[in-house]
């Protein structure tokens, strides 16, 4: 019998709220409190979010990401901006100690991006894991150095035809694993990088121009391929499925526990609402 996790629909959540919920389940997940948990969600409004270590005044331009109506916030994870908007985001919270669960960050990614791999071979894409170990490899997939995520794989990457499919990052915290990141159904790769702080616009250029070459969501491949496009709930379906064969694992929909949505308000209100964490650096 396969072990059960819990799998939570949240549905489109403000930034705050998103950010808030996976630490919530971390730490109820420490104690011993939920099972392990696979989460899905969206964002409202569409939001740029940085990862810890990035330096928020330096490299986004504030008011323009106000002129464009987007929401901000810090993630728990490192990585580099993300735009999420017409995505599918994930997250997995599991304790280390679980079975299977390497030690090794880049080795736990693997392990834990199966079932994305899975998710995308439903929809019917030939996706890979791409493991960064040559200096040919890494020549080939090397960052251009923007603040934006996507444009280039890590140790271990998701990619379709050479580009990269998908955007994830990972923190260790209380001996609980969580990742999470993002499927791009679409991507406004203009948008992005107009949020985005660049040293002038010759360099701004070239690196957009890089970032698409890199970088690509799930319709445009379709798009390239003449196929029909992926909705919302089809994605949410494929890697449903998939996140339960990737982990081996059966996915039992529940929710948010009382206490789990108490520290949600908690951390909402001392943290990922707060600029005093979101401008930190």
């Amino acid at each position: 019998m396969k072990e059960q996790w819990r799998f939570i629909s949240s549905g489109p959540q403000d930034p705050a709220y998103n950010m808030a919920a996976d630490e919530a389940i971390l730490i109820a997940h420490s104690e011993g409190k939920v099972p392990p948990t696979v989460r899905f969600y969206g964002w409202d409004p569409a939001t740029l979010s940085i990862g810890y270590f990035q330096k928020a005044m330096e490299e986004i331009d504030f008011e323009q990401l106000k002129a464009e109506g987007l929401g901000f916030v810090r993630r728990p994870t490192g990585g580099r901006a993300v735009l999420h908007d017409k995505e599918l985001t994930y997250s997995i919270i599991v304790a280390e100690s679980y079975p299977g669960i390497p030690r090794g960050v880049t080795e736990a990614y693997r392990v834990l991006s199966e079932g994305l791999l899975a998710g995308f071979r439903n929809l019917g894409l030939d996706a890979q894991m791409v493991q960064l170990a040559s200096e040919e490899d890494k020549t080939k997939y090397a960052s251009m150095g923007s603040a934006a995520c996507f444009d280039s794989p890590s140790w271990y990457e998701l990619v379709v035809e050479g580009r990269k499919i998908a955007g994830s990052a990972q923190t260790r915290q209380k001996q609980v694993v969580l990742q999470h990141g993002s499927i791009l159904l679409d991507m406004d790769t203009d948008q992005l990088f107009r949020v985005l702080k660049f040293k002038n616009e010759r360099i701004q250029a070239r690196l957009k121009q890089q970032f698409v070459h890199k970088a690509v969501a799930i319709n445009d491949l379709c798009r390239q391929l003449q196929r029909d496009t992926v909705q919302m709930d089809e994605a949410e379906q494929a890697f449903r499925i998939g996140m339960a064969e990737g982990l081996d694992v059966e996915l039992v929909e529940g929710e948010l526990t009382d206490y789990e949505q108490s520290l949600v308000q908690q951390l909402i209100d001392e943290k990922y609402a707060n600029e005093s964490w979101n401008l930190r650096r």
